[in-house]
């Protein structure tokens, strides 16, 4: 596929592909048994560019045409899925919103520090009662004659959530007016009122911190609204191509990383005489894992590079996402399969694969939301 790159193209995914392998990879495993990512990663993610490729230079960012950032969070994911998550949601639903709806004094406070790493964002949309139903909530917000914003309500499965300084926040202003009713919130972590849950502890992506969030009178000056007052709905959507193409990457990357090191055990390992990788039931199952990662790979970079165009690309980038998520936990299972009682064990890497590589086909839109908007746009 590198003949359909531009140079520049070319000479960032290789630099960040260095990155990956001498910076992320080596220690990814031992961030997984920690459930918890090295301190200093970000800092170095930051300094690499890779949280601010959605802020562009004049805010001191390093955006990237769609296409590129799509093979940046295929290259982190390769290395650790838990850097790929927080990079994805810091850059996609952190620094964009602002990117997009912020006010000019919005953009001075807040774009240069999320660009540089300096502050790192979270997403707050999500309640224990809602999940695909992103207009179903019950946090509420009130303006005050003092001129600040109370913020009251709980939110799930924030990504970034313990380690973030700015979080996007969602509630309902105007209850009678429905969908209408929703806005768009910067809410400082250190904010009165903003209080961070326990870390769940999950499947996969366990370096990743994910927390519930309560908003407890949670109080932020009026200036923090984001976007128009009512505009909640349509900031939470706004995004939501590239976050879908985004997740598609990161499901590549890890079935990428699976096959790896399932295609170098299989050459490697001797029964009946040679390297199994020689043996037909095991070749047909790398070729068959090789077709279809490359094939949503394919889908990622054809929804990216529409999306770079301007082109309408909703059904694509839901196709996108639903082929790579379900690809990503095939592959790694037959990596595992091919490991055979060595890719049931901590110690390989596919064990690690197959756990992060499920959650693909939940967050940013489950594998059923993503059908039924492709059948819709059909």
């Amino acid at each position: 596929m590198d003949g359909l790159l531009t140079d520049e193209q070319r000479v960032q995914r290789d630099a960040i592909r260095d990155f990956v392998q001498s910076t992320i990879a080596p220690f990814a495993a031992q961030w997984d048994r920690d459930r918890d990512l090295s301190g200093d990663i970000v800092r170095q993610m930051g300094e690499m560019g890779l949280l601010g490729m959605a802020v562009p230079a004049e805010w001191g960012g390093t955006q990237s045409d769609d296409l590129s950032y799509a093979m940046a969070i295929e290259e982190v994911a390769a290395g650790c899925a838990s850097c790929a998550v927080l990079m994805s949601v810091h850059n996609s639903v952190g620094c964009v919103p602002i990117l997009k709806f912020g006010t000019q004094a919005q953009k001075e406070a807040w774009l240069p520090a999320l660009a540089r790493g300096d502050l790192l964002a979270a997403f707050c949309l999500t309640e224990p009662h809602s999940g695909s139903e992103a207009d179903a909530l019950r946090t509420r917000a009130e303006l005050t004659e003092d001129g600040h914003w109370v913020l009251n309500g709980q939110k799930q499965f924030v990504t970034n959530g313990e380690r973030a300084d700015l979080a996007i926040v969602f509630a309902i202003t105007d209850p009678g007016l429905g969908k209408k009713g929703i806005s768009a919130f910067v809410v400082p972590t250190d904010a009165p009122g903003f209080k961070v849950g326990a870390r769940e502890r999950k499947m996969g992506l366990r370096a990743s911190d994910t927390c519930p969030v309560a908003l407890d009178d949670c109080r932020i000056p009026e200036g923090h609204l984001l976007g128009e007052r009512g505009q909640g709905l349509k900031i939470a959507l706004s995004n939501l191509e590239g976050g879908r193409i985004g997740i598609a990457a990161q499901a590549v990357g890890i079935a990428r990383a699976a096959l790896a090191e399932a295609h170098a055990y299989a050459q490697e390992r001797v029964q009946f005489g040679k390297p199994i990788a020689e043996h037909q039931a095991i070749a047909h199952m790398l070729a068959d894992m090789l077709t279809r990662l490359n094939a949503a790979r394919l889908m990622v970079h054809h929804a990216a590079r529409l999306r770079g165009a301007g082109q309408p690309c909703t059904s694509e980038a839901a196709q996108a996402k639903l082929f790579a998520s379900e690809m990503a936990e095939w592959v790694c299972s037959k990596a595992i399969q091919v490991l055979g009682g060595y890719g049931y064990l901590e110690d390989h890497a596919v064990e690690r694969h197959y756990r992060d590589a499920r959650i693909t086909q939940i967050y940013e839109g489950s594998s059923e939301i993503q059908r039924t908007v492709i059948a819709k746009h059909w």
